[in-house]
């Protein structure tokens, strides 16, 4: 047994002896964007402190910040099996998979010093102020603002889909710092900002599901340390920009740990199995296994890409495809297979939860509402089409 293999082993056992039980009486959260009550929050800063304090979070970040300081190859095996295992999520997800790679990348050292550890033992939770109401998903077009007064800097305005913002400690907040900037990107800049100060309140969203975890938060004349500028004023869109690079899992450096529930192909093919067409099981039907055919290919396909981006002779014609591509495959890829789901289901599709008579808790028709957030947050599936289009075929923008 290599070594390797032999780490694969201790983590599977870790692994199986440490997860929560699958049951705790309350209905468990799909991702950090469904994450609405105390209890669900409890039960995951939980089970992410204990993953951290064994080891297997971070494992590839500095360990002079809190992190391992061994070879990423360590925190992918960690991430493989809790996927094969299909072990709860970590919830700071903002913080291990965008926040603490962006302060890793540029931040200073009292920066790094100050956050990374307490990101990856889940003491400090993180969220985003990017999106706001009126603007959609023009982020220059943000008119929070932020104006400078001595040591201090006093936020007004609101941002929305701040998903995670009634536990956070600290959000990063894209402000305009200068409203009559000639070139709209250069008046914003970029914050590190702590989120328990007088002037901020957070107002929960209630999702189709009946689930929250989205919030809206408001500022009203909400003074914040100048110190947490990141960069300096009129950086905001260039960090921002390279913060989306780490959302959209075009650039690595995350922490690590699984940053929703691990459902794929193998368990629509087990759905399948137990659904009946026409009297047969309805695997037997050529059509159903034909999709799920599909839909395996497409699985290991994205599975293998990462591995692929890592050997330049074969992304040679177009290097940044598998990165700039990634986010808009994976992201439609779960969305099309939960809705195959339910057309397994037939009219038991309807079956929510609470019904007794769901399959599986009616997990599959929230799992399919639910994969809509992942099409929007990060850039909408929109986006994501135009950003291949123009940045990987170079097609012109008109």
């Amino acid at each position: 047994m290599t070594e390797l293999e032999a780490f694969r082993a201790e983590v599977a056992a870790w692994l199986e002896d440490n997860r929560p039980p699958p049951d705790p009486g309350f209905l468990l959260p799909e991702s950090f964007m469904e994450v609405g009550t105390d209890d669900q929050f409890n039960y995951l800063r939980d089970w992410q402190q204990r993953v951290f304090e064994a080891g297997y979070l971070g494992m590839a970040w500095p360990k002079e910040y809190g992190g391992g300081g061994q070879p990423q190859v360590y925190q992918d095996i960690v991430n493989a099996e809790m996927a094969r295992l299909q072990v709860p999520f970590v919830p700071n997800t903002i913080g291990l998979n965008w926040a603490g790679p962006l302060i890793l990348a540029i931040g200073t050292e009292a920066e790094k010093h100050k956050y990374i550890r307490r990101i990856l033992s889940a003491e400090d939770i993180w969220c985003q102020g990017f999106s706001e109401p009126n603007s959609g998903s023009d982020l220059a077009a943000a008119s929070t603002t932020a104006v400078r007064d001595g040591d201090e800097y006093v936020l007004n305005g609101s941002k929305i889909w701040t998903s995670l913002g009634g536990y956070a400690k600290y959000m990063i907040l894209l402000a305009k710092t200068n409203p009559d900037a000639e070139n709209r990107y250069a008046g914003l800049s970029y914050f590190l900002a702590p989120m328990d100060v007088p002037g901020i309140e957070v107002q929960p969203i209630r999702k189709l599901t009946g689930e929250y975890g989205f919030t809206q938060t408001f500022f009203t004349d909400a003074r914040v340390p100048a110190s947490c500028l990141m960069g300096k004023e009129g950086e905001g869109w260039r960090i921002a920009m390279q913060t989306l690079t780490f959302e959209r899992g075009a650039t690595g450096g995350q922490a690590g740990g699984l940053a929703g529930n691990a459902m794929g192909v193998a368990d629509v093919i087990e759905l399948a199995r137990r659904g009946k067409r026409d009297g047969k099981p309805a695997i037997e039907d050529p059509l159903v296994r034909d999709r799920l055919v599909q839909f395996l290919i497409e699985e290991q396909g994205d599975r293998l890409c990462g591995a692929r981006a890592r050997i330049p002779a074969l992304v040679s014609e177009r290097p940044a495809a598998i990165p700039m591509s990634g986010k808009l495959r994976g992201t439609e890829h779960r969305r099309r297979l939960f809705q195959f789901a339910l057309s397994l289901m037939g009219a038991n599709g309807i079956r929510w939860v609470g019904d007794a008579h769901a399959d599986r808790g009616g997990l599959w028709p929230r799992s399919y509402f639910n994969a809509f957030s992942a099409t929007i947050g990060g850039g909408t599936s929109q986006v994501q089409a135009n950003i291949v289009g123009e940045r990987v075929l170079g097609l012109p923008k008109d």
